[in-house]
């Protein structure tokens, strides 16, 4: 509580006191009905709970690209976003993604993702590649354990003329480290199920700082890759990429998030950027939209 009303609150309850003992025995008094003082937070918005989870509102917009973070979705409650990745290579090839997401909110701590990719590269004609399934599961509400532990599986119905199909296993992290600091990290592990069984490790991470509360958040990401083939399991390439994101709010339902990355060494892509433009739809069949702060998970083909 702020000072000020706990002052005026205790001066108001003592003087209340002294008048009480002043009124003369069997006088008739009129008294005025009881007031209590309401409790005034000293927080941010971005950190008030949204629901029955008891989540912070920064976890219902997607404030990181590369990283997850626990759920966005309320049950019932449905949101969309359009993805455009890029990447160039180091041979100076560029290959664009393009990605139509629709998130959906389940009772107990669940949320169900669907989602089309489609790939555009240097001279060739943009292609169809995948849809996708998604689902996470927060173990407890938020605060009940430690870091928020998420569990995250992806099945990806690839078409046959851009390979196999891949699944995807994840643990996700992520915590409000203080007011204005958030944080989030992932281990995560895809596995192809056909052709070349290409295998991925790979670690996802990011931290923000809100500039301006529920509107306007920086930060910065990395992520590490592990990858092989059946080929090359002995000689995994290692990828290391790392720079800065922004989100930025234009209202309380839409929510736009830019990620710049470069890679480090040798294996890693020369360039990585997303833009991700979100929507908050509300809930299935009417309701109040959560209003409020996340840029977004990377996704390997």
């Amino acid at each position: 509580m702020r000072p000020l009303p706990i002052l005026l609150s205790t001066i108001s309850i003592a003087a209340l006191g002294v008048v009480q003992a002043a009124e003369p025995t069997g006088a008739e008094v009129t008294r005025l009905p009881t007031v209590t003082a309401a409790s005034t937070s000293l927080g941010f918005a971005e950190d008030r709970p949204i629901d029955e989870s008891q989540r912070p509102e920064w976890t219902s917009k997607r404030r990181f690209t590369t990283t997850r973070i626990y759920i966005q979705r309320a049950p019932w409650e449905v949101g969309a976003e359009q993805w455009w990745r890029v990447r160039q290579r180091r041979d100076g090839t560029v290959e664009n993604k393009f990605q139509e997401e629709i998130e959906i909110g389940l009772p107990y701590r669940i949320q169900l993702d669907l989602y089309v990719d489609w790939y555009k590269e240097t001279g060739k004609a943009a292609f169809y590649s995948d849809t996708a399934f998604e689902i996470r599961w927060a173990l407890a509400d938020w605060g009940k354990l430690l870091f928020n532990p998420t569990l995250y599986a992806e099945y990806k119905v690839v078409d046959p003329d851009a390979g196999p199909d891949v699944y995807e296993f994840k643990v996700l992290f992520g915590d409000t480290l203080t007011p204005r600091v958030h944080w989030g990290l992932n281990f995560a592990y895809e596995q192809e199920i056909g052709g070349e069984r290409a295998t991925e490790f790979a670690i996802q991470g990011g931290l923000s700082y809100s500039v301006i509360d529920e509107k306007l958040g920086v930060g910065i990401e990395m992520q590490y890759k592990d990858e092989s083939t059946n080929g090359t399991r002995g000689t995994p390439e290692r990828k290391f990429l790392i720079g800065p994101s922004v989100q930025w709010r234009p209202t309380s339902r839409t929510h736009l998030d830019l990620v710049a990355q470069w890679g480090t060494n040798a294996d890693a892509v020369n360039f990585e950027g997303f833009v991700v433009f979100g929507v908050d739809f509300g809930k299935i069949g009417g309701g109040e939209v959560p209003q409020g702060y996340k840029p977004v998970s990377g996704r390997s083909r």
